[in-house]
């Protein structure tokens, strides 16, 4: 038996309490009781769905990078949008992501571990589905993961934290309705894919606008480079 509640980290409970007990969550938990009886690796592992969640309180977070669905290919996907674990190769996208870090602020980052430490920063890395089939990209699309994260972008938009919404490509930016307040500052670019980064993502200069955003505002800003 599958319960998602179970795996939702006590401080987002109250955020999604409704959805995950009702039917939201009873439809996604039979989606996959289903392709788990059907023989189909889902990814990621059941208990790192919210994986994203557990270190972070909606006023904690500074930042919110919007992916689309987890990596679908064995070994990849580790709860949080982008991220591969340590000594897993970055896929094309994180790669892409890497070098718009680097052109941006004028070096390469050797963190290891790098997107957790923005974690540590203050940075969400949420995706809008949470759970995919090897090898089937947007397999668990419009199954109501998206009611889910729909109500976690609200809820840290509506935080008085001073927030910056990193939305990358057409599927995150049709998000930006959800994202309302001054507190808030939206950044928009080309999704980091091979297939329309070209189209002005490396020119984009998100990170260094998001610090300089905050620093406006007198917060520290993000250590995108992570030393």
């Amino acid at each position: 038996m599958i319960r998602l509640w179970d795996h939702c980290p006590i401080a987002w409970r109250p955020t999604l309490e409704d959805l995950l007990m009702g039917g939201v969550g009873k439809g996604l938990e039979a989606l996959l009781c289903s392709e788990v009886e059907q023989g189909k690796e889902v990814y990621p592992a059941l208990e790192s769905v919210f994986k994203c969640l557990s270190h972070l309180e909606v006023g904690d977070i500074r930042a919110v990078i919007l992916g689309q669905d987890p990596y679908h290919q064995p070994g990849q996907a580790t709860g949080r949008a982008f991220e591969v674990p340590d000594g897993v190769a970055a896929p094309p996208s994180l790669r892409n992501i890497l070098k718009l870090v680097a052109r941006d602020l004028g070096r390469e980052s050797s963190h290891p571990g790098l997107l957790a430490h923005w974690e540590s920063e203050g940075v969400l890395l949420l995706n809008t589905v949470l759970t995919v089939n090897k090898g089937e990209p947007e397999s668990h699309r419009n199954q109501g993961w998206e009611v889910i994260t729909d109500r976690l972008i609200e809820a840290v938009a509506q935080s008085s934290t001073q927030t910056v919404f990193f939305l990358w490509g057409a599927h995150a930016q049709k998000k930006a309705k959800l994202i309302e307040g001054e507190q808030n500052l939206v950044l928009t670019a080309p999704h980091p894919s091979p297939l329309s980064a070209y189209r002005g993502f490396f020119d984009s200069q998100q990170f260094s606008r998001a610090n300089e955003w905050l620093s406006l505002r007198g917060q520290p800003p993000i250590n995108w480079l992570g030393d």
